[in-house]
C-alpha cells in the first residue's frame, strides 16, 4: 500500500510538472501578450516596452518559466497581470461556488443514473425489451447533447419561459435560498450530460451479475427484487460503475467551464475563461494546474474506493 501510494503521488508530480510545462509555453504561442491585450490601442513603442518589463515579460521563457516554477514549489501563486488581484484570494473566493456545483452535480447524477441503469438491466434480464430500449435510447439521446445546447434550452424554459430559475444575478453564498436556486441550472445541466454515460454503464455491470449463483441463491432465499437488486447486484456491479464516476469529474471540471460562462457564475470556470481572454498567464496557468491536481488526486480516491469495495483488487 505504501508504495502503492509513493508510485501515486511521484506520477502526481511528473503529470503536474507536465502540465505547468505545456501550458507555460502553449499560451506563449499565441500572437499577443498580457501586456498587448491590457494595453489595447492605447500603448504602443516604449511605453508598451516599459509595461512588458514591469510585467517581466521582456525576459527570457525559460528564465520566466524557472521563476515561475520557483513560485509555485512555495505555493505563491503571486498577482493576476492585469488586474493586480492576489491569485489566492481569487480562488478562495471561487473554489466553493465550483466545488458546490461540482458536489450536487455528483449527487444529482448518482441518485438518477443508478436507478435507471438498474432498472434497465432488470428489464432486459426479465425479457422486457421495450422499457430497456426506451431507457437506453432516451440515455443516448441525452449523451449525444452538448451542454452548451443544453444549457440554453434549459435557459430558455425555466429562466424566461416559466421563470422559476434565475440565469444570472448575485451569487450568494450567505443566502442558502438564493443560492441554491441560483446555482439549480449549472447543475441540472452537467448532470444531464453525466447521467446517461453512468446509467448505461450501470446497465451492462449490473445485467452481467443478475446471471450469477450468488444472485439465484438471494432469491431463493426470499429477497425481494428490490433487495437483491440494490443489495447484491449493484453492490457486486460497483467497480466499473466507481471508475465511471472518477473519470467523469475529469469532463465535470471542463462542463463547469462551459456553464459558469454560460450562466454568469463567478466560480472557476468563469476566471480561467476571463484569464484566457485577457492573456493572464499566470491567472491561467495556475488553474490549469489547479484543476489538473483535483483530476489526479480523485483518480487517487477512486483506487482506494476500489480496495474499499472489494478487497481482492490487489494494487
Amino acid at each position: 500500500m505504501l508504495g502503492h501510494l509513493a508510485k501515486r503521488i511521484g506520477q502526481l508530480v511528473v503529470t503536474a510538472l507536465g502540465v505547468v510545462t505545456l501550458v507555460f509555453f502553449t499560451l506563449r504561442l499565441i500572437p499577443g501578450d498580457a501586456a498587448s491585450a491590457m494595453a489595447g490601442e492605447t500603448l504602443s513603442g516604449e511605453a508598451l516596452k516599459h509595461l512588458r518589463s514591469q510585467m517581466g515579460l521582456d525576459q527570457p521563457l525559460f528564465v520566466q518559466y524557472v521563476s515561475y516554477l520557483r513560485d509555485l514549489a512555495l505555493l505563491n501563486f503571486g498577482e493576476t497581470l492585469t488586474t493586480g488581484l492576489s491569485i489566492s484570494g481569487l480562488i478562495k473566493t471561487a473554489m466553493p461556488i465550483t466545488a458546490s456545483i461540482a458536489v450536487g452535480t455528483l449527487i444529482l447524477t448518482v441518485a438518477m443514473a443508478l436507478p435507471l441503469g438498474t432498472l434497465a438491466a432488470l428489464m432486459a434480464h426479465k425479457g422486457h425489451k421495450t422499457l430497456d430500449n426506451l431507457i437506453t435510447g432516451a440515455a443516448m439521446l441525452i449523451d449525444l447533447m452538448p451542454s452548451f445546447w443544453t444549457a440554453l434550452v434549459l435557459l430558455l424554459f425555466f429562466s424566461l419561459w416559466l421563470g422559476v430559475l434565475p440565469a444570472s444575478g448575485d451569487v450568494n453564498i450567505g443566502d442558502p435560498g438564493q443560492y441554491l436556486r441560483r446555482i439549480a441550472l449549472p447543475v441540472i445541466v452537467l448532470s444531464l450530460t453525466q447521467v446517461a454515460t453512468l446509467a448505461r454503464i450501470t446497465r451492462t455491470s449490473v445485467l452481467e451479475v443478475l446471471g450469477e449463483d450468488y444472485i439465484r441463491t438471494a432469491r431463493s432465499l426470499g429477497w425481494s427484487e428490490l433487495q437483491v437488486l440494490f443489495r447484491h447486484a449493484l453492490k457486486n456491479a460497483a467497480l466499473p460503475i466507481v471508475t465511471v464516476i472518477g473519470l467523469s469529474f475529469g469532463s465535470l471540471l471542463n462542463g463547469t467551464v462551459i456553464v459558469e460562462f454560460i450562466f454568469t457564475v463567478p466560480g472557476l470556470g468563469n476566471l480561467l475563461v476571463a484569464g484566457i481572454n485577457s492573456r493572464d498567464y499566470q491567472l491561467v496557468q495556475t488553474l490549469i494546474v489547479l484543476y489538473s491536481l483535483i483530476f489526479v488526486i480523485m483518480n487517487f480516491l477512486t483506487d482506494v474506493v476500489y480496495k474499499k469495495l472489494d478487497p481482492r483488487v490487489q494494487f
